[in-house]
């Protein structure tokens, strides 16, 4: 018994060996069966250099309670008197709960860590072969596979094997087992183990000789019954290489009391788990040539023999690696290589994202599979990097020059640290997990066992967050740095990646035309200049950023033009390079499609916008208005007036169409937008108010130069259609009416005559020819339409209304406002409309029957010949017509008594019908879905294209680009338009029912 003052001295000597339970551990150490050894100071210190001295202290009162009374001595004797030993099993006990328990259950295995000749040291495939060759049932080879487990891991933690060792150590485990596996399998059936040929080819982390310690084993099965035999008897030959499989999984799956080895997975197989277990060689090639996806190619890199008929299993190998090298031929390889790196991503959780040391952003995953693509793009003509092991492919990629030797280094490191702690958090408890713990005393053992002892839990984080940023940018240090050493010639005398590797490293990431690809990057970073040097460093994340757009080409062409426009300009390359959003934002909007980088080329100076943080939000309509009077006033002629207005246009043009690509596609910063209601709010909002500043422009200018500050008439601009509804997209004209009304003491013929001039100078205004997407104004809306007077009196006007006014006249005013001209005139014109376009009691049977029947008119009589209705996004079915002319025929018939109906905007008034109970909340939804998704496809194919259009382009970059914008993955252009579909034939059942029958 411990005396209270050496009790006191000892708790004080626990703690600085690092136990945190300084009570239980002094009274395990006061256990009968440490007697012997519980006052020896190595034995203590020893278990202070474990990563969990408190485990490993209990674990080994358990072993030592559990030996014999003839053991016990020399169990303890050799614990105190021979290092090597001592390290070792305190070494595991401290760090594997489980094979802590494993020990306790099987006493007399701690002497499979005795050590007598160094060559004992790492023990290859046929010393594991002989730890297991004594098992002959489940069980058996339980037990004997967790012996020669223990000896593995008190090598990892003892630092005698590094963590490639200990996987390939794992690796040679799991091939001896699998052999064991189907020995016993074999001889539970020898008649079916005589009648065919077996051969099991490990897949994965197994055939790569990186296993880790508890993982599922990836194996496909290949049988036959030998030469020789037929059609009949090869069916039979892989009826019983099937159950010889089937057993073999069970061997290793099936939980015993001595618990499960691992899982047998075998649905890498052709079809997956659909598919045959076992097939033949020649139906695997058969499977492989016609019907295999490029994942299976991606997952075969790691195929190897490794139990069975060994000339099966090489047969196997030798007829398989032809396809493996020519995958990246495929003609869908890059969006099939794309959708598998989104899709490891997508499918964390995410509460576990930030945790996840395999799948999540910066892990394990990201540099395997980098690696991997990088090996079956050089790989058809370098043999060299035909290696299934991640860290040796890496090692002849740099060696090959395909990596810059210090990236290759630095992910080396980085890559053996995460599988460092991977093995480290699996071997606790034997568990298949790849999340970091929560828990501080598990990330304090999980520190100590890498090594880091003075703050462990501090040290592991700051170190994995370090090295998960190194392979967060693995993109950029694997495929974009040795392109611009093939270019520029950066290292002198380094092997670098040859023109030809570089233009096929360029074509497997999406870019169609490699050669001028390569062209824009030597003029972009060749040289010895300041401006080359900071290219040198933004190309390799632009390109990146470039190989994620539906066309990357035109992405990089267009970062040439900018930089070629403001290369010299201090700021731009400076804005870049310092503001991370900036260039993410640049390369984003360059690879988006024609329009905004039209419009940036035109103003390479609203490159600034992108790196402002409020730089992207939609200015007031007063301030736009404010900006253009201001420079128009400031003109010395109307021409001049106007292009001061159209510059403005342009640089808010940019700034819309900025934020609606960053809003749509996102950013890694900034996620996409999942209100897409909203983007197409504000994107609609901007540009008519927009608009409707440059229209205030033109008729400044118009006035100004022939009337100075005051026009002979009062004079105002009525937006109508989508322009008065705040609903503009890019590609749409302004429908306007103009109304005057003469001055006092002013003639009505001058008055007129001045009005007249004032239009049509804006028009020859906004008209004189300019690069500058075009502003069109349309009056075809006015009374009389073109056959009637392009400006009325306010007098003429409501004279025309009370005596002529047709009831899709009255329709179409209910999205008619004041944009632009004399303020009070304006308003005194709504006032004069209200009644026609709200009318008291709402509208007559009559006039619902002759809305409804220029519907139906119109759809049969617009619609273009040879388009798809349903994919015409403005007069197809379930398009914006049907939905604005349900909500407007809504407006007419009840806005009089609810006022919220009162509004120039879609979607408010849909709203506000369903607020009031005029449509139910599903069909309001349904109707909502299909106006904002028909609005934004219109949008998208002005980004796209340059230039407007009502239906999906038919060319594939172009219709992948909508569909990018859209939010849908490369290669899902089919699934976009059945969505398309889908949403509007849904939207046209509740238009028919609403519209048509309501």
């Amino acid at each position: 018994m411990t005396v209270p003052g050496r009790r006191s001295s000892t708790f004080i000597r626990l703690l600085r060996s690092g136990f945190t339970d300084p009570s239980t551990a002094a009274r395990l150490l006061d256990a009968d069966a440490l007697a012997s050894v519980r006052t020896d100071p190595v034995l203590l210190d020893a278990l202070g250099a474990t990563a969990d001295p408190d485990l490993a202290l209990l674990g080994l009162v358990r072993l030592a309670e559990a030996q014999t009374e003839e053991d016990r001595p020399v169990l303890l004797d050799t614990l105190v008197s021979a290092k090597p030993l001592r390290d070792r099993l305190l070494g595991v006990l401290g760090a594997s709960e489980a094979l802590g328990d494993h020990l306790a259950r099987h006493p007399r295995d701690w002497r499979s860590l005795v050590t007598y000749e160094a060559a004992d040291l790492h023990p290859g495939l046929p010393e594991f072969e002989k730890g297991l060759a004594d098992a002959h049932d489940p069980v058996q080879l339980r037990v004997s596979y967790r012996r020669c487990l223990l000896s593995i891991a008190a090598r990892d933690v003892c630092g005698t094997t590094d963590v490639a060792q200990t996987a390939a150590e794992l690796a040679d485990l799991a091939t001896a087992t699998l052999r064991a596996a189907l020995r016993i399998a074999s001889a539970a059936a020898p008649e079916d183990a005589a009648r065919c040929r077996l051969a099991v080819i490990a897949m994965g982390k197994c055939g790569g000789n990186e296993l880790n310690y508890v993982s599922d084993v990836d194996v496909i099965f290949v049988g036959d019954g030998g030469d020789g035999t037929d059609g009949a008897d090869e069916g039979k030959a892989v009826q019983a290489a099937t159950r010889l499989a089937s057993h073999l999984m069970r061997i290793c799956s099936e939980t015993t009391v001595e618990g499960t080895i691992w899982p047998v997975d075998a649905n890498l197989r052709p079809e997956g788990r659909n598919g045959p277990l076992v097939r033949t060689l020649a139906s695997h090639l058969a499977y492989y040539q016609r019907w295999a996806k490029t994942w299976e190619f991606q997952a075969l890199l790691k195929a190897r023999a490794v139990a069975g008929d060994e000339a099966l299993g090489a047969e196997y190998i030798e007829a398989i690696s032809p396809l493996v090298w020519q995958a990246a031929e495929r003609e869908n390889f890059v969006p099939d290589v794309q959708k598998m790196r989104r899709r490891v991503v997508d499918n964390i959780p995410a509460a576990q994202v930030d945790r996840e040391l395999k799948l999540g952003p910066g892990g394990l995953r990201d540099v395997e599979f980098a690696v991997q693509l990088l090996q079956l793009v050089h790989g058809r003509s370098d043999a060299t990097l035909h290696s299934g092991s991640t860290l040796d492919a890496l090692h002849a990629l740099a060696a090959g020059g395909y990596v810059g030797r210090a990236d290759a280094a630095q992910l080396n490191d980085a890559y053996r640290f995460l599988r460092a702690m991977e093995h480290r958090i699996q071997l606790y408890r034997l568990r298949r997990t790849h999340l970091v713990p929560e828990d501080e005393a598990d990330l304090r053992r999980l520190g100590r066992s890498m090594g880091l002892r003075t703050e462990p839990v501090a040290e592991l984080n700051k170190a994995w967050r370090r090295h998960a940023s190194v392979v967060r940018r693995l993109h950029e240090k694997l495929f974009y740095r040795p392109l611009l050493d093939a270019v520029a010639q950066l290292t002198p005398g380094e092997t670098r990646l040859s023109p030809r590797a570089a233009g096929q490293r360029l074509e497997a990431l999406g870019y169609a035309d490699p050669v001028a690809a390569l062209r824009h990057l030597e003029a972009l970073a060749s040289g010895v200049t300041r401006k080359a040097a900071i290219q040198r460093t933004l190309l390799p994340v632009m390109l990146g950023w470039f190989a994620d757009s539906a066309d990357p080409d035109a992405g990089l062409l267009n970062f040439r033009k900018v930089s070629d426009a403001l290369g010299k300009t201090p700021w731009y390359l400076r804005l870049l390079r310092d503001e991370g959003a900036a260039a993410e934002n640049l390369a984003r909007v360059l690879s988006a499609g024609r329009l905004a980088p039209d419009l940036l080329l035109r103003a390479p100076e609203a490159v600034a916008l992108l790196g402002d943080p409020e730089g992207l939000q939609p200015r007031t309509h007063e301030a736009l208005e404010q900006e253009v009077l201001a420079a128009v006033g400031r003109a010395a002629t109307p021409e001049a007036g106007v292009a001061a207005a159209r510059g403005v246009r342009r640089r808010e043009l940019f700034r819309t169409t900025a934020a609606d690509i960053i809003g749509s596609y996102g950013t890694e910063d900034n996620p996409a937008e999942e209100d897409h209601g909203a983007l197409v709010d504000r994107v609609g909002g901007a540009v008519s108010d927009l608009t409707a500043a440059t229209i205030a422009g033109a008729l400044r200018a118009a006035v100004q130069d022939h009337w100075g500050d005051t026009l002979p008439t009062r004079f105002a601009v009525i937006g109508v259609g989508r322009f008065g509804g705040h609903e503009l997209g890019y590609g749409s004209d302004a429908d306007v009416l103009f109304v005057h009304e003469p001055r006092e003491g002013v003639d009505e013929q001058e008055a007129a005559k001045a009005a007249q001039t004032v239009i049509s100078e804006m028009r020859r205004l906004l008209q004189l020819p300019s690069a500058d997407p075009p502003l069109l104004i349309d009056a075809d809306l006015r009374p009389e339409g073109r056959s009637g007077p392009l400006v009325r009196t306010i007098a003429s006007y409501a004279a025309y209304y009370r005596r002529w006014s047709l009831t899709w006249e009255s329709q179409a005013l209910l999205r008619a406002q004041p944009v632009a001209g004399d303020e009070e005139l304006g308003r005194r014109f709504i006032e004069l409309i209200d009644p026609l376009r709200y009318p008291v009691e709402g509208l007559g049977e009559d006039a619902v029957r002759e809305i409804r029947r220029l519907k139906a008119r119109m759809e049969s009589e617009r619609m273009p010949r040879g388009a798809d209705s349903t994919l015409h996004t403005k007069l197809g079915r379930g398009g914006l017509s049907d939905v604005e002319w349900t909500v407007q025929l809504i407006q007419m018939r009840h806005a009089w008594a609810e006022p919220g109906l009162r509004t120039t905007r879609t979607r408010d008034a849909l709203a506000a019908a369903h607020a009031a109970g005029l449509i139910p909340t599903e069909e309001a939804q349904i109707l909502d879905e299909a106006w904002v998704l028909a609005t934004r496809v219109r949008n998208a194919v002005m980004l796209v294209r340059g230039r407007a259009g009502d239906t999906f382009p038919t060319e594939a970059r172009e219709l992948g680009a909508v569909g990018r914008y859209l939010g849908y993955a490369e290669g899902t252009a089919g699934e976009m338009l059945d969505d398309y579909r889908r949403i509007t034939r849904r939207a046209r059942a509740v238009v028919d029912e609403l519209f048509y029958s309501g």
